[in-house]
């Protein structure tokens, strides 16, 4: 079926025909999301369509119609699995779409006027938690056994999944003695972040291996349905799920020995007495102003949950309350989900540019028409690299998905093929840098191209100055982030060499600029032109060359101009040179303007101690892998990694089975843990002098 065309429709009166076309869209899509799990929209897009569709009868009740979508929660069951009928239907909550605090404040007021509460009254207490971005399940247990598993459905029928969810390992198969006879949980099941993002690598890996019919996931909510809807339970055993619990279904009465639940606060502690995990985040709000505030507070701490949400859901906690309050079609009238901005919507690429990063990276992004989604206006999102461009097919004029998540950079989740423009054309990344014109290379098991303009690409200009300026490198004391971005922002610095070129009037000129601190900048400039081999050549900030390899290198070769010149063969003879870092290497010295910075810099003074190679001899820790953790008592860390690595040994960052050592301080933390568990050597600051010292 074709999408219908409703993106841009207003509401143009109580036009029969139009209100058909938004039962048709809505039905559509319910279609997609719920029973083939393939949204083609994002939830705000259905969300405006169903808020038009419901004004509209609200206004007009001569069209509400038994099939509208306003009178159903949506979706019917795959044919795939068995029918279960509801004993208890599993209702919609209704949605506040107003993302402010007075979307709580207009929840606690309708409560108040339906409970009849006077402005004296005392405050109505809720249960506020999390509305979680899953699959609603409803689980019966029979005398405390799992018995039957079935999702939403349309509300009134749902899905037979029960050999799917008994995989689930967060779902009890058997209850407590305490449980009732019979006891229906309503939750939801969901995908972790972590796990989304392993399964999409795993499937990835597939999709590499050229396997057939396999494909990634568009968010961890489709994963989730989707393995729940698995026919075959090995293979939704094979796809991590886990379960938040909230409400009741069917259970046994209080006058036949059921639970009498006063509050739902004591069910949902209950619930979590008989093995189901019920979220931390469920907390008792009194009044308006508490839901405001946690809606504020999880709001906050959205982007950083293991798993999805869209919003908050506010419950009167009183069961009596509940029932005098009753329902209203499709919803409970004491219950209410709170969104936040949407993180997703629909907009139109308008082209398709290339930035270079910081350190070279070239990234491909799509300008946007401007959208608001995750709280503010968007108009560029990354398309990461030439890879995920091609394999989302995003082409100029494609009507896309764009998501935005807190301070995550915006992207474009997928395209909406059936409203692709005729002549689009396919992304390809430039083989130049579209700043500097240097050649754009990609690395063998790489996914990003990146300029090899280095010291010459303006792009790269404050990393390659912050970076050739650190103590590590040729250190130029008091050169920082701000005076850098100062020097760069005012064009007064170029490339490198420019820095030499500075004097005090140009410093002393500077913003916040006293004439003591342009003078310790012109003193720090002068002492780092007397440098070494090793730390110049780390300076120049050429890709995959890290202290360690330039010390190996100025040790092989003793001159710059010869490392300059080594052929890949020549150069592959270093200990520490492999192909990826010969080609590095080469690539950089190949440019001729990074050949001129050099000359430029020993033009401008700066000088280091040159030699013949050093003579070849057995070093007494070489082959060995080091790790450094905590404080040591007399060495700083780098002094330590100059020692090791001056016996010959490798300085790693973190542990795994292939260190050799771990070097433990005081207050060691993660590292040490991590190298017990997998059996590592540790030895302490005396050990390694005893084995610098020969011993063993």
């Amino acid at each position: 079926m074709a999408t219908p065309d409703l993106f841009s429709s207003q509401l143009p009166g109580p036009d029969p025909a139009h209100v058909a076309q938004l039962r048709a869209a809505l039905h559509h899509h319910a279609h997609q999301y719920y029973v083939l799990d393939e949204p083609q929209v994002p939830d705000a897009e259905y969300d405006r369509l169903f808020r038009e569709l419901q004004a509209i009868e609200d206004a007009h009740p001569e069209l509400i119609t038994p099939d509208s979508p306003t009178q159903r929660v949506g979706g019917k069951p795959l044919d795939a699995f068995a029918s279960v009928r509801h004993a208890v239907p599993m209702l919609s909550i209704r949605t506040e779409t107003d993302t402010e605090a007075s979307g709580a404040q207009n929840f606690d007021a309708r409560v108040r006027r339906e409970l009849g509460l006077g402005e004296d009254a005392p405050l109505v207490e809720y249960v506020a938690e999390p509305k979680f971005d899953g699959l609603a399940m409803n689980l019966r247990y029979v005398r405390g056994v799992l018995v039957q598993a079935a999702t939403r459905g349309d509300g009134e029928t749902g899905e037979d999944v029960t050999q799917n969810i008994r995989t689930v390992g967060q779902i009890p198969l058997r209850l407590p003695s305490d449980a009732p006879p019979v006891l229906e949980v309503r939750g939801e099941v969901y995908m972790r972040r972590d796990d989304f993002e392993a399964l999409n690598e795993r499937q990835r890996e597939k999709i590499a291996q050229g396997m057939k019919g396999e494909k990634t996931f568009v968010n961890p909510r489709n994963a989730a349905a989707g393995a729940v809807r698995q026919l075959d339970p090995a293979i939704a055993a094979q796809r991590p799920l886990s379960f938040f619990a909230y409400g009741l279904g069917e259970i046994t009465p209080a006058e036949q020995g059921g639970p009498d639940f006063k509050t739902h606060f004591e069910m949902l502690g209950t619930l979590k007495s008989w093995g189901f995990p019920v979220s931390a985040l469920v907390n008792i709000a009194r009044g308006a102003t508490e839901l405001i505030a946690y809606h504020q507070c999880v709001g906050q701490q959205r982007d950083s949950l293991g798993f999805d949400i869209d919003g908050v859901v506010y419950k009167v906690n009183s069961t009596a309350l509940q029932r005098q309050m009753g329902f209203v079609t499709r919803e409970p009238r004491w219950a209410v989900a709170h969104k936040y901005p949407a993180q997703e919507q629909l907009t139109t690429v308008l082209g398709i540019e290339v930035q270079v990063g910081r350190t070279g990276k070239l990234t491909p992004v799509a300008k946007l028409a401007p959208v608001f989604v995750g709280g503010v206006t968007v108009t560029n999102a990354t398309l990461h690299n030439e890879d995920e461009a091609r394999r989302k097919d995003v082409r100029v004029g494609d009507t896309v998905i764009v998501r935005r998540a807190g301070d995550v950079i915006p992207e474009v989740v997928s395209v909406l093929i059936d409203k692709r423009v005729a002549d689009a054309s396919v992304f390809t990344m430039p083989r130049e840098c579209p700043v500097c014109g240097s050649a754009a290379v990609r690395e063998e098991g790489e996914a990003d191209y990146r300029c090899t303009g280095g010291l010459f690409c303006s792009a790269q200009r404050k990393q390659a100055i912050l970076h050739f300026a650190q103590r590590r490198a040729v250190e130029v004391e008091g050169l920082g982030d701000k005076l850098v971005d100062q020097l760069v922002d005012a064009d007064i610095i170029k490339t490198l060499p420019d820095l030499y070129r500075l004097g005090f009037a140009s410093l002393a000129a500077l913003d916040r600029m006293a004439d003591k601190s342009a003078q310790n900048i012109v003193d720090a400039l002068e002492k780092s032109k007397r440098t070494t081999l090793p730390r110049f050549l780390f300076g120049l900030g050429i890709r995959h060359i890290g202290e360690a390899t330039a010390k190996a290198l100025a040790s092989h070769f003793g001159k710059l101009d010869v490392i300059m010149d080594a052929t890949p063969e020549q150069l592959l003879e270093v200990a520490d040179v492999g192909p990826i870092v010969a080609q590095s290497l080469r690539t950089f010295f190949d440019q001729p303007h990074n050949r001129e910075v050099v000359e430029q810099l020993r033009a401008c003074g700066v000088t280091w101690e040159e030699g013949e190679p050093a003579a070849i001899t057995p070093k007494s820790l070489a082959g060995k892998t080091f790790v450094i953790t905590g404080t040591l008592p007399t060495l700083s860390r780098d002094e330590a990694k100059d020692m090791l690595e001056a016996a010959g040994a490798k300085v790693a960052g973190s542990v795994s089975k292939k260190t050799s050592y771990v070097l433990a301080g005081a207050e060691a933390g993660s590292k040490l843990d991590k190298a017990l568990e997998l059996g590592v050597a540790v030895i302490d600051e005396a050990g390694l002098k005893e084995m610098l010292d020969g011993g063993t």
